[in-house]
């Protein structure tokens, strides 16, 4: 199915859209639930204010993003990296991270 320059609302339930494609597409304020999201590719995509619930989102890459003010709770980061990213003002459990890396970086400083 091919969407272009269109202004719809979706509701998408028990559905397989694996391997979709979604380029200059505004879902800013969508709700996502139970949902797969492996496979497919999100290219000048506004998810702003998108509320993700009970999601499979392994083997995800994500880059030249802005999350700030992303909120995760309950998620596994098992095996997540994040590398060239502006941290200040990000906690984990209430902890600065930026102090967290100054703190690790002064104990291990030889």
């Amino acid at each position: 199915m091919n969407i272009h320059q269109q202004k719809h609302r979706l509701q998408v339930t028990d559905s397989d859209l694996s391997g979709s494609v979604y380029d200059d597409v505004n879902l800013s304020g969508s709700s996502y639930e139970n949902v797969n999201m492996s496979g497919g590719t999100y290219h000048n995509v506004n998810l702003s204010g998108c509320t993700f619930n009970d999601l499979n989102m392994s083997g995800w890459r994500v880059h030249h993003v802005d999350l700030s003010g992303l909120k995760i709770d309950r998620a596994n980061l098992a095996g997540a990296s994040i590398v060239n990213s502006r941290l200040d003002g990000m906690t984990i459990d209430g902890i600065e991270v930026t102090e967290l890396m100054a703190a690790w970086k002064a104990k291990n400083a030889a």
